[in-house]
């Protein structure tokens, strides 16, 4: 079978810049796939190239995740080693409001994965950066929608029956975070952007960079100066900020180029359908963010509750380290799907969904192994407290296991986003983890008395239901339906700037 240069898989579209579209005259045309594999030794072998792409894209992206989320984690860190009650402040604005608007803001953001990727796929460039300030614009509006959560904090914490004390310095610290929301507003798209160009090493080292700044930094306030939760959110709010400035002027440089030619009044158009993408991305995501808030919420109930609080913020702590692992992964095949579909190869897509899964599971199993190894001492990093860390050590099991399900969810979510599922996964996240998982956690807990293992563990069961449903999905869609339908989901969603973009290029040639 003859082979387009451009699109062997070996030879994917990591780091091309090129800077012509799809005639429109082609547009049912077949575009050269993936052969047909009929033995394991060209199974292997396709393995083998599809793997290197992966990693290519995955392995700067799980850096940049890693990273950015240990930001706020590094400060928990910090936190942990001043007073149980300081931790349990962060760790509960860490994990509730700020994880409230992260969700959000990286929901709204990850529409970009699905227009950006998919547009780059069909080397339409010329809309990538008109689609990242359209985001920018529907995120800070969300901003300001926000700012009420972090203005009540308390009494919204209060509300949930959280420890007063607890709520009470939670809030204040939300007070000093409000820098960081709109940091969020502004990283999520330009890192969308940056993805579905694969230019994931230059946010790898900005990510990092940024990290090592941070920890000093912290150092210095914190330890240092004795500035306390003042240092810690002087030291976050700059670290993040000092993140976006960076990857902006990378941008700005020309390093992108074709995609970024400059701010452009065509961002305010046909902002409505764009809005209903993102705000399908935002709440499929959000509900799997929420989901883990609720553990915290709902743990604050129990008895001893600053003990429980602390024991379940620092293995969600750990647990989200490893998700950012799977993130990596997330936006690895999420670029990989929308790339191909983008490009009209369905089977290649197909193929990269088995490779990224092989490499997920092996991943969930290895940590699955570590905790339980570990189960008497992961906890001792995070805190001085005997106490706390013997009720981390009840949670080996829970925890474990949850790890291992999660190497599957989160590219499985990956698929959904680089395919354009975000409504339907909002759906099953709805279903699965709200009118299943909850309920079933709470009753395990509460009327069970079986504390927080209970809560978690019938928790867990959601997410359980949850991947089967997105494994049979996946498992039972035609793509190559999905690829001739990548085409059409740009224009339906990314509105009229085809036309808006030729109207500008004509005028410039008649005034020239």
């Amino acid at each position: 079978m003859e082979t387009s240069e451009n699109y062997r898989l070996s030879e994917p579209l990591i780091g091309s810049n090129i800077e012509h579209e799809i005639n429109p005259h082609d547009a049912n045309k077949p575009v050269d796939d993936l052969e047909e594999i009929k033995s394991v030794r060209q199974f292997f072998k396709y393995a083998a190239a599809e793997n290197n792409t992966l990693w290519c894209l995955a392995g700067p992206a799980i850096i940049t995740s890693i990273a950015q989320y240990s930001l706020g984690a590094i400060t928990q860190v910090f936190a942990g080693h001043l007073t149980t009650l300081e931790l349990d402040a962060v760790s509960t604005e860490n994990m509730v409001i700020a994880g409230l608007a992260f969700g959000i803001m990286l929901g709204m953001g990850s529409a970009l994965e699905t227009l950006c990727g998919q547009a780059f796929g069909a080397k339409q460039l010329y809309m990538l950066g008109v689609y990242m300030q359209r985001s920018w614009i529907i995120l800070a509006i969300m901003c300001l929608c926000l700012l009420p959560i972090y203005i009540f904090a308390t009494p919204i914490l209060l509300f949930f029956r959280q420890d007063r004390e607890i709520a009470v310095l939670a809030g204040k610290f939300a007070l000093y975070m409000i820098p960081q929301l709109f940091a969020y507003a502004m990283n999520f798209p330009i890192e969308k952007f940056l993805q579905a160009q694969s230019k994931v090493m230059a946010m790898a080292v900005v990510s990092v960079a940024g990290l090592v700044f941070h920890v000093g930094f912290s150092w210095l306030l914190i330890v240092q100066f004795k500035m306390g939760l003042i240092g810690a959110a002087i030291a976050l709010n700059t670290s993040w900020w000092l993140i976006v400035l960076c990857k902006f002027t990378y941008i700005a440089l020309g390093y992108c180029p074709g995609a970024w030619s400059g701010f452009s009044w065509l961002a305010f158009r046909d902002l409505g359908s764009f809005a209903r993408l993102s705000i399908g991305s935002a709440i499929m995501l959000c509900l799997e963010f929420w989901f883990y808030m609720f553990l915290i919420v709902l743990v604050g109930n129990l008895a001893d509750a600053q003990i429980a609080v602390a024991a379940v913020s620092i293995c969600t702590n750990l647990f989200g380290w490893q998700i950012m692992i799977f993130f990596g992964m997330n936006a690895a095949i999420s670029v990989r799907i929308s790339n191909e579909l983008g490009a009209r190869r369905p089977r290649a897509a197909k193929f990269a969904i088995i490779v990224v899964l092989m490499n997920s599971v092996s991943i969930g199993v290895f940590f699955f192994t570590l905790i339980l190894s570990l189960r008497d001492v992961y906890g001792v990093p995070f805190t001085n407290n005997p106490e706390v860390v013997r009720t981390i050590s009840s949670l080996a099991v829970v925890f474990a296991f949850s790890l291992l399900l999660n190497s599957i969810q989160p590219v499985l979510s990956g698929v959904a986003v680089g395919a354009g599922w975000q409504w339907l996964v909002a759906y099953i996240n709805m279903g699965c983890y709200y009118l299943f998982g909850i309920p079933v956690g709470y009753i395990i807990a509460f009327p069970l008395n079986l504390g927080v293992q209970g809560m978690w563990g019938g928790m867990l069961s959601g997410v359980g239901l949850q991947t089967i449903i997105l494994i049979f999905i996946t498992l039972r869609t035609n793509w190559k339906t999905e690829a001739n339908e990548a085409n059409s989901r740009i224009q339906k969603w990314g509105g009229s700037l085809k036309n808006d973009m030729e109207n500008v290029t004509s005028n410039r040639d008649n005034a020239a």
